[in-house]
């Protein structure tokens, strides 16, 4: 039996990743075969092109271009690593995946989501998460824990863009969250980390 595709989304600050890693141990408390990943990045070409786009000093880069990065390395995760371990029956907890490019490169960046997610059906040949969690904070909040962890968070690119892009980048989630409602699930990410993930492991099980 095909495994479970769980992708996490939310602004940059947002704590996704570390809520990740609680809903992981959770998740193998109950005996789930659970796998971790991120986008971009996960297998080694990915992780090449998350370099290039992440790079503080790639600042000309056109928004196409950076949208079109991120689904070339999206495919790749996809087929050598996301996939595969589908087949073997896991539960692939993805850090990102398609409804960033939407929130940031066709919301943000003024692409158009419908126009992004051509680019993107292209990639992932249909394949979309059984659920996505939206980790909701406010961008000022997420600028703030940023700004308080930037000697152990990877500051990137994106990181250093202004207040007003992570709030349409915010405004771009909270339009998706509309549009698919019964896949995409918004969760408060202004509380402690051991209780956005208790929240976020309850909707997990549901599917499981």
């Amino acid at each position: 039996m095909e495994g479970k595709f769980i992708t996490f989304e939310g602004t940059d600050g947002s704590g996704k990743t570390s809520v990740i890693k609680e809903v992981e141990r959770y998740l193998k408390v109950q005996g789930y075969d659970v796998v971790t990943t991120r986008e971009p990045g996960g297998v080694a070409i990915a992780e090449q092109v998350r370099t290039v786009i992440h790079d503080v000093n790639n600042t000309d880069m056109d928004p196409l271009c950076e949208a079109f990065l991120y689904a070339a390395s999206r495919r790749q995760h996809l087929v050598q690593k996301v996939l595969p371990l589908l087949k073997q029956g896991k539960v692939v907890i993805c850090d990102r995946y398609v409804d960033s490019s939407l929130a940031y490169q066709g919301y943000a960046r003024g692409l158009g989501i419908d126009k992004v997610k051509d680019i993107n059906e292209f990639a992932i040949d249909g394949k979309y998460p059984d659920l996505t969690i939206f980790i909701d904070v406010d961008p000022k909040t997420g600028i703030k824990r940023i700004l308080e962890h930037s000697d152990s968070h990877e500051v990137n690119r994106l990181d250093k863009e202004s207040v007003s892009f992570h709030e349409k980048t915010h405004d771009g989630y909270l339009e998706l969250v509309k549009r698919y409602p019964d896949r995409i699930k918004a969760v408060n990410g202004e509380r402690s980390i051991k209780e956005v993930a208790f929240d976020c492991f309850n909707l997990i099980k549901e599917i499981l």
